[in-house]
């Protein structure tokens, strides 16, 4: 395996069946929530339900971008669909920043009218959560040990599981003491972990997508390793960059020392065997140019 290149390669159609369970019982959650958080007058009820459907429709959307980038490259697309799961990705942190802006809105109003709450409603509905987020993070739990996006679903569902606590434990302090200025402080915390959440994985999503390199690989030790090559004289106009998240990219040129242009093909083979074994880079454009004919006052990136 490459010494940058942890993740497995697993099944694609592994698990779907696993997945969509997981995205029916969260609607059903969702749907159970939402209607007992308005008739219990709950807010943090609404608040969990709103985070179980995004959680949801993460899941679907995750889902669908897993089939549609199993399609194969062709004409429209040459670099093929995989790059969907970003853009579906970006869609979720992005509406999940803007629930989360909403909710505390929500959230701090209350603080100033508070509301009656139906602390029994409130506390059942939300240990129907723990369950049910409980059985999510079982369905995709072996999953999440081979897929990054499931592994993701999966911590989630852990943190919702926290969230259903958070929530029993509010309705609790209702019943016992009628502290009604609970449920909008438990609503602020979940709109906070949200928030947390989104901004601290959005920033990886948009890299991907503004092309830049990838965070887990140093472009001074991939050109390092370039120059390394016997022969190798120069290398310049380098782009190192994700074409998909599990698929960096490496492009430039690379000048051939003077007599050595002979060897060029040589030369090619090795740097591409030197990027995939050290960094598992597997798609390497070079151009290569002979040290008399090279660029002059060439960028060394871009």
């Amino acid at each position: 395996m490459a010494r940058y290149n942890h993740h497995h390669h697993i099944d694609p159609n592994a698990g779907d069946r696993r997945v969509g369970a997981a995205i029916a019982v969260n609607l059903l959650l969702t749907v159970a929530q939402f209607i007992g958080g308005i008739f219990a007058g709950s807010l943090a009820l609404i608040a969990d339900a709103i985070h179980n459907l995004s959680d949801a429709m993460s899941l679907i959307i995750a889902f669908a971008a897993r089939k549609i980038a199993r399609r194969p490259a062709n004409a429209d697309m040459p670099y093929g669909y995989g790059r969907i799961e970003v853009v579906a990705a970006l869609i979720n942190y992005t509406t999940l920043i803007i629930v989360g802006i909403y909710l505390a809105y929500e959230a701090v109003w209350r603080m100033f009218d508070p509301q009656p709450v139906d602390g029994w409603l409130v506390v059942i509905l939300a240990g129907l959560a723990l369950i049910i987020d409980t059985l999510t993070a079982l369905l995709t739990f072996s999953m999440s040990k081979d897929s990054v996006n499931i592994r993701a679903a999966f911590l989630h569902n852990l943190a919702d599981a926290a969230a259903s606590v958070a929530v029993i434990i509010a309705g609790t302090l209702i019943l016992l003491y009628d502290w009604r200025l609970v449920d909008p402080a438990v609503t602020l915390l979940i709109a906070g972990y949200i928030l947390w959440m989104s901004f601290g994985e959005i920033g990886g999503v948009i890299r991907i997508l503004m092309l830049g390199a990838p965070d887990n690989l140093a472009i001074k030790d991939v050109i390092a390793t370039v120059l390394d090559v016997a022969d190798v004289a120069d290398v310049h106009h380098v782009y190192l960059w994700q074409m998909q998240e599990h698929a960096p990219a490496f492009q430039a040129h690379v000048v051939v020392r003077g007599g050595a242009w002979l060897a060029a093909d040589a030369i090619k083979q090795a740097i591409k065997a030197q990027l995939s074994d050290q960094f598992g880079i597997a798609h390497v454009t070079l151009e290569l140019e002979c040290a008399k004919h090279a660029c002059v006052d060439a960028p060394l990136i871009g």
